[in-house]
């Protein structure tokens, strides 16, 4: 073998490897511990809350690059305000209007870390056929084995604030806020 020969072969090598250490990781959620939780003023005399219980999506994480994607969709009937009649009016089209838009959407367009812990990312969020940028900010990202199943595991409390009129969901504001605290416990398995 010649000299070139073995410089272009350790060179191709070199690229392989550092290719393959710079892959993304790929994460599936875990539905059954990612929920969406959003909190509204009611009439300015408490605080409401809700959750969504169906959630599906992936993440791909790059840290060594301090990049990768967010991509997760709600389903907008999941909603759960703990009555029936309740969770019945939110679906309606005054609010979530799930038979015209069944799932909310967000897709990041930068993630932001701090070392190689994940802190934040920029996306747009699409809520009744509108999409709007927003940030999340994620707090006490952590991977590791699952003690029980013994799979790759990462997971973070995510939290972002909207107005839902921004949205077009207008309906008795401002007597019921605009304002809008949405806080996410989100668990993936590396697939």
């Amino acid at each position: 073998m010649t000299r070139i020969s073995s410089l272009l072969l350790a060179c191709c090598a070199g690229f392989t490897m550092t290719s393959a250490a710079m892959a993304a990781d790929s994460y599936t959620i875990d539905s059954r511990h990612t929920f969406p939780v959003f909190e509204i003023n009611h009439l300015g005399f408490s605080t409401q809350r809700g959750r969504f219980n169906n959630v599906t999506g992936k993440i791909m994480l790059v840290p060594e690059q301090k990049s990768g994607s967010i991509d997760i969709s709600i389903d907008s009937a999941s909603i759960d305000m703990g009555m029936d009649a309740w969770d019945k009016q939110m679906r309606s089209e005054d609010f979530f209007n799930v038979e015209k838009f069944p799932t909310m959407n967000f897709k990041s367009t930068r993630l932001h870390f701090d070392g190689d812990k994940l802190v934040g990312a920029d996306g747009d969020f699409t809520l009744l056929g509108v999409t709007r940028p927003i940030r999340l900010e994620v707090k006490g990202f952590n991977c590791g084995t699952h003690p029980i199943n013994k799979k790759p595991l990462c997971g973070a409390d995510v939290s972002t604030t909207i107005k839902r009129s921004e949205f077009g969901m207008t309906k008795y504001v401002p007597s019921i806020a605009d304002e809008v605290v949405i806080k996410i416990p989100v668990e993936a398995f590396r697939d």
